[in-house]
């Protein structure tokens, strides 16, 4: 049953990989410019990522970078269509053409890049595994953990890592695994598990979720390097560049102090760099097939990523995560914006 079912689901992956190869060939952008929207996956449920409210209204990191996107290609950010999506079909969904790009909390990983037939553009969030446990538990380390029963989401890098962590620690565990990560969390707080184990950002995100959060705690081990960034499908070198120098436009804009509130004033300023990010000086977008004010629609619209971050994961949110190694390079972090130039 289990080879049937292998076989079956890589038979559908090479026809999904081989129908995506055209769909970019026709060109992503053209097509985005004739819907005049863009077609975002997201993760359907993720505080701080991407999470709809009971208006139908999205937020979140991930999502941010999809309305980036439609700003920086349609001029507009709010010309963009969620389509929600969970671990298992999100692959699927950007081979087939039913969406222009995945943003969607997903690690970027080197089997994913060669087998799947999609490429990775800048990360975003560079995140780890960790666990969530009852207090009640009365663990303070992963350690602690040997002979434990762990909740995980099925289809992800998760479940690889948690076995690589046991194995290279000499420990046992049972694995609960769940295709949801709702199901996850609902089967971690009724108690058939005695850990939840996903990415470090989610599980704050998750943690707020529970009934009586302060009653659980994450541990101080992270397992695992989850560099986490949005894809499109290969093929396609021209839509690729332009998700890809969205998100360096809002990280440089960080860099050189250009806000979605001063970005106007920002335009009189003599700095070049500046001047050739706003579309001043310069003909950055045409290469692009973009309009030359591109970067500034981007920063204007939906702010540079310091803002994105503080707004739905840091700070300014109810996570409270500090920046960590997701500041600028040159405020002790490792994100770092390539030239617009």
């Amino acid at each position: 049953m289990k080879l049937r079912d292998t076989l079956l689901a890589g038979l559908l992956a090479t026809a999904a990989v081989t129908f995506g190869v055209g769909a970019a060939s026709a060109g992503t952008l053209d097509s985005v410019k004739g819907k005049g929207l863009l077609t975002c996956g997201a993760n359907t449920g993720l505080a701080g990522f991407g999470i709809p409210d009971d208006k139908g209204q999205w937020t979140g990191l991930d999502v941010d970078v999809c309305r980036a996107i439609a700003a920086a290609v349609l001029g507009d950010a709010k010309k963009v269509k969620f389509v929600g999506l969970d671990a298992k079909n999100r692959f699927t969904a950007l081979q087939s053409g039913e969406i222009d790009v995945l943003s969607r909390n997903t690690t970027a990983t080197s089997s994913r890049a060669s087998t799947l037939g999609i490429i990775f553009g800048p990360v975003t969030y560079y995140d780890g595994q960790g666990f969530l446990v009852k207090k009640k538990l009365n663990v303070s380390s992963a350690k602690d953990l040997n002979g434990a029963s762990i909740c995980v989401q099925q289809g992800t890098t998760t479940e690889l890592n948690l076995a690589d962590y046991f194995r290279s620690n000499s420990m046992k565990y049972e694995s609960v695994a769940f295709q949801s990560e709702d199901e996850t969390l609902k089967a971690f707080e009724s108690g058939r598990c005695d850990a939840f184990t996903t990415d470090a950002s989610g599980l704050y995100a998750e943690r707020l979720r529970l009934a009586n959060p302060d009653d659980n705690i994450v541990l101080p081990e992270i397992i695992s390097k989850e560099p986490l960034a949005p894809s499109v499908r290969q093929g396609d070198d021209q839509w690729y560049d332009v998700m890809t120098y969205t998100v360096y436009a809002m990280l440089d804009a960080e860099e050189l102090g250009v806000t979605s509130k001063n970005v106007d004033e920002m335009k009189k300023s003599d700095n070049p760099n500046i001047r050739r990010l706003l579309g001043i000086e310069g003909d950055q977008g045409k290469g692009f097939g973009l309009s030359n004010d591109w970067a500034y629609n981007v920063i204007k619209q939906v702010g540079n990523y310091g803002e994105v971050f503080d707004r739905n994961v840091g700070d300014g949110s109810p996570l409270k995560i500090k920046r960590g190694v997701n500041a600028l390079w040159n405020k002790g972090g490792i994100q770092y914006g390539m030239p617009i130039r």
